[in-house]
């Protein structure tokens, strides 16, 4: 393994949820770090506190080839999560497919033009659909639900194609579901736990699309973030696809009684409505191959993370009903996102 410490990197996205913790732990390591985001879903707030000598902020979209070549001069690796999520896709497909899987191609032409040592792509367990069986390898069969999903397997499917075709040095992971401090409970990026917390610190019942059933396998943002970095200086890992999860599942039910504890009740109220359009059932992800090759070990137990998740917004200078009050419900509806 080698070390980031020296290293000029390009993080596209860091300013996201993820990004803005990747880009935390590359300065952490040593390295100087040119942050990509058009700030459409990341904020400019979650990149505080980190060294100003060593990191250059770029507000620019991820579909700018010509901007990306400028800021990518001197870089010696990239981590590529510039995306549009999962509900985007539903009201917005071509958009979702232009910015995840066009975007990629272009970004791996563009780097390999400028000699990057290494290429990491930031996909996404949504590859996979529903699991046929768990835990799910790397080799589980890839038939995604949604325009996000195949938008990101296209990604992928480039990403390895510049391997194999070109010999150039790039490595696949897919996160699991990830939460932590920054991330998304609003508009079409917000995702289960930050909504069920916020609401069950508000007093209100959470609400639970279809029957609750579905399960999802969630990883602490410090753990996914380390799994990441560790993909870009790794020896054994170029050419590879790596899953980053718990290797534990949880249906969406328990998980509610479950956050319910780390907002200090004893229950909450569950408000079961319709299912979303092309949900994933079960996820359950097999990690040894990046726990073999990364030294990949989650360190954060969910009950764990949702109390360190707990302190963060009550720290946050906005209190739970501010920050509620940009949630959307049915957050892949197109009316809700114009």
């Amino acid at each position: 393994m080698t070390s980031l410490s020296g290293k000029h990197v390009l993080i596209t996205g860091g300013a996201g949820f993820i990004g803005s913790e990747l880009s935390r732990q590359a300065c952490r390591a040593g390295a100087s770090a040119v942050i990509v985001d058009n700030l459409v879903n990341g904020k400019q707030e979650n990149l505080q506190g980190l060294p100003a000598e060593r990191v250059q902020f770029r507000n620019c979209d991820i579909r700018d080839t010509h901007a990306l070549s400028q800021v990518i001069r001197g870089v010696e690796v990239v981590y590529h999560l510039a995306c549009l999520g999962v509900r985007h896709s539903i009201h917005a497909p071509v958009e979702n497919h232009a910015v995840n899987a066009t975007a990629t191609l272009n970004l791996l032409r563009v780097a390999k033009e400028h000699n990057v040592k290494r290429f990491v792509y930031v996909s996404s367990s949504e590859v996979y659909g529903t699991a046929q069986t768990v835990p799910m390898t790397e080799t589980h069969p890839t038939f995604p639900m949604t325009v996000y999903g195949a938008s990101k397997l296209a990604g992928e499917c480039y990403t390895r194609a510049f391997h194999r075709t070109y010999g150039y040095p790039t490595v696949v992971v897919r996160p699991f579901n990830t939460y932590g401090p920054r991330c998304h409970h609003e508009g079409d990026s917000g995702e289960v736990i930050p909504k069920f917390l916020l609401r069950c610190l508000t007093r209100r019942p959470v609400i639970v699309f279809g029957d609750g059933t579905q399960t999802r396998d969630f990883t602490y943002v410090s753990d996914t973030a380390n799994g990441i970095l560790l993909a870009g200086v790794s020896d054994g890992c170029v050419g590879e696809t790596l899953n980053l999860g718990s290797g534990r599942e949880i249906p969406i039910a328990r998980l509610a009684a479950e956050v319910a504890r780390a907002a200090g009740l004893a229950e909450t109220a569950i408000l079961y409505d319709r299912g979303r359009p092309g949900d994933v059932l079960r996820l359950c992800a097999d990690t040894e191959k990046a726990k073999r090759i990364l030294g990949f070990e989650p360190a954060v137990t969910l009950q764990d993370g949702l109390a360190r998740l707990k302190r963060w917004y009550m720290d946050c200078d906005r209190n739970p009903e501010e920050l509620l009050a940009k949630e959307i419900v049915h957050n892949w509806e197109p009316e809700h996102n114009v």
